[in-house]
């Protein structure tokens, strides 16, 4: 089961949400800032991206300015903050079996129909 992580008020999330609609594809979406994933779950997650969790942190937003600047945190701890932080999340991710990525833009959402299984 295809799933996007999604917030409806990013323009990004919505080109993702809209590019999943154009190519007629089952999915589920998970609006992670109303329930906010686990950090489990989160680490997973970011784990299936193949990414480092300061990867996908929004810089701009006021409070990683004010809270996380500059700080030199382990990736453990960094998802302990974007569980507690939602809107820390870049969004859209998309993942797909063992399998996720960033969908910035939304093409890079076809990677996960051409990526081998893990």
């Amino acid at each position: 089961m295809i799933r996007i992580y999604h917030n409806p008020q990013c323009k990004k999330s919505r080109a993702g949400l809209a590019y999943l609609q154009a190519i007629n594809i089952d999915f589920e979406v998970v609006e992670y800032i109303k329930q906010p994933l686990p950090a489990d779950r989160l680490k997973r997650l970011i784990a299936k991206t193949g990414l480092m969790a300061t990867d996908l942190i929004r810089v701009q937003e006021d409070v990683f300015k004010q809270q996380y600047k500059g700080k030199e945190l382990t990736n453990d701890q960094w998802i302990e903050v974007l569980a507690a932080n939602p809107r820390l999340l870049k969004r859209p991710i998309v993942e797909l079996d063992e399998n996720a990525v960033w969908a910035d833009p939304p093409e890079n959402i076809e990677h996960l129909f051409n990526s081998p299984k893990k």
